[in-house]
């Protein structure tokens, strides 16, 4: 804004020599001013004193400073929402927006991290830390194979293949190349206290049985019979046809004894192929112990349970099945991945497979030192 020659007392005397009867056009010529300003000034001071005439020209300019606060908080609000797709977390997201600010809007530095909230020395600052390229790949690709590993079970898939890396880095990689595994739907939880289940002390001390459903491709529906060793996490067996009733139960369960031996307790729920009389004559041929569950309480047979859940979301979610010989054939891979790869972490870590060999071995010696 161009700064006048005349102050506020200058005009306030040129108007008052006006009222004193000196003509317009003298007056104009004695100092040096245009008609136009001249009427102007009376249009703007007319009747002021030299105080009023001061205190009207602070007005003015501190309207003139609040629009121009206005009209930079408008331009602000506007930047932020078009730069803002969701909240700023994190520094490297809000460096983003600060560049882009400088870039895009010409907004200084200092202006543009004040908008996002972000200290210029933070903006400013370079990271020496390395990329970790390679592991980043590695990782990358281990996820892509296994899907639904969240990065403890990756880290220890990690670990085994000899790559020494910590968890807390593992965890920092893993959420920068968003491989983050959701849960799929809720999880009902269970209200008041219980009594802790006890949990057996050796192998083929207790199995646990249930049944899990799914569709092939053309909407046929099909069974599995899930057993499990509670001991020692082992998926004994995964059982997949389109009906299963108690007589093939107990024949699978004695295809089970023949290689494995035979169990000293099973636990399964109330179903009618679980209760009936072919079970029912099958328990008491054999001399084993059946544990049936109270009716709408799934969690007293926790172990089986935990193991549906894994194999619906690891692999019935996973898989399209075109024919029951396909789901055989796949269900049956999963299982033997599931007890020879998979790392199972209420078993620090070890796969079924290795905690069976190593409790076995540890049993083996301490007979031999007996």
């Amino acid at each position: 804004m161009k700064k006048s020659r005349f102050s506020e007392e200058q005009i306030i005397g040129v108007l008052k020599e006006h009222q004193a009867g000196i003509a317009v056009a003298e007056i104009c010529r004695k100092h040096g001013i245009s008609d136009a300003t001249f009427y102007t000034w009376r249009s703007k001071y007319g009747g002021l004193e030299v105080s009023e005439a001061k205190r009207l020209k602070s007005l003015e300019e501190e309207n003139r400073k609040l629009k121009k606060l206005l009209a930079e908080s408008m331009l602000d609000v506007a930047t932020l929402r078009e730069a803002l797709g969701k909240k700023l977390l994190t520094p490297g997201a809000r460096r983003k927006v600060v560049s882009w600010a400088i870039e895009e809007k010409g907004y200084s530095q200092r202006h543009a991290c004040d908008l996002v909230g972000i200290a210029p020395k933070t903006y400013r600052y370079a990271s020496s830390r390395p990329d970790d390229a390679a592991l980043r790949e590695r990782l990358k690709t281990l996820a892509n194979e296994r899907r639904r590993f969240g990065y403890r079970r990756l880290h220890i898939l990690l670990k085994r293949a000899g790559v020494a890396v910590n968890h807390k880095k593992l965890f920092r990689l893993y959420r920068e190349e968003r491989l983050t595994v959701r849960r799929r739907g809720g999880r009902k939880r269970a209200l008041g206290t219980r009594a802790p289940m006890m949990l057996p002390q050796g192998r083929n001390q207790r199995w646990s049985l249930d049944f899990v459903s799914d569709t092939l491709s053309d909407g046929r529906r099909f069974r599995v019979l899930v057993v499990v060793d509670d001991f020692t996490r082992e998926c004994l067996a995964l059982v997949v046809d389109t009906s299963i009733g108690g007589h093939r139960v107990a024949r699978e369960l004695d295809a089970l004894i023949s290689w494995r031996g035979k169990p000293l307790m099973i636990v399964s729920d109330n179903g009618t192929e679980l209760t009936s009389h072919a079970i029912l004559r099958w328990q008491e041929d054999n001399g084993v112990e059946w544990h049936y569950i109270a009716p709408g309480k799934p969690m007293q047979n926790a172990f089986v349970e935990s193991l549906n859940g894994r194999f619906r979301d690891e692999c019935l979610n996973e898989c399209l099945f075109r024919s029951l010989p396909a789901a055989r054939l796949v269900i049956e891979v999963w299982r033997v991945d599931y007890n020879a790869n998979r790392p199972h972490t209420s078993l620090g870590g070890l796969t079924p497979a290795e905690f069976a060999d190593r409790v076995q071995k540890d049993q083996t010696e301490n007979r031999v030192w007996l």
